[in-house]
C-alpha cells in the first residue's frame, strides 16, 4: 500500500480513543491519537520530497483523548514520509510542530503527547 499526498485523496473518521486500531498504514489506513492533555489537533500535513500536502484535517480537530483514522484513498505514493502537525493556539491560530519521519506503511498508530510525537 502506499501513501497519499493530498488531503483530498484521505478520509478522517473521529473516533474515541479507545482499543488501539488493528491495522497498518500498508493496508489502507492509520490512527492518529490526541494523548495530550490540553492541545487539539488542527492540522496533519505529510511531504514525500515533492512539498507539503494540504491540511489532511480540513475541517476537523481532534480534541485530546480523541483519535482519528486516515483512510487512503489511491494506491500509489511513497511510504517514507516527513509529517507535521499543527495545535490550536490559545489565540485561535495554528501552531506546527518540527516536521518528522515516518514509515507511514509500516505504521498503524500515530502518538502525539504534550512533549512526543512517536508512532508504532
Amino acid at each position: 500500500m502506499s501513501i497519499l499526498k493530498h488531503a483530498a485523496t484521505a478520509a478522517f473518521i473521529l473516533a474515541a480513543a479507545g482499543a488501539h486500531a488493528q491495522g497498518t498504514g500498508s493496508e489502507g489506513y492509520f490512527q492518529i491519537y490526541n494523548d495530550t492533555t490540553n492541545n487539539i489537533v488542527v492540522s496533519f500535513y505529510t511531504n514525500d520530497g515533492s512539498g507539503w500536502s494540504d491540511n489532511w484535517l480540513e475541517g476537523v480537530e481532534i480534541s485530546p483523548g480523541e483519535s482519528a483514522q486516515a483512510q487512503f484513498t489511491a494506491d500509489t505514493g511513497a511510504c517514507d514520509q516527513v509529517f507535521a502537525v499543527g495545535w490550536l493556539g490559545s489565540d485561535g491560530s495554528e501552531v506546527v510542530d518540527d516536521p518528522i519521519s515516518i514509515d507511514i506503511c509500516a505504521a498503524s498508530n500515530v502518538y502525539l503527547n504534550d512533549n512526543e510525537i512517536y508512532y508504532e
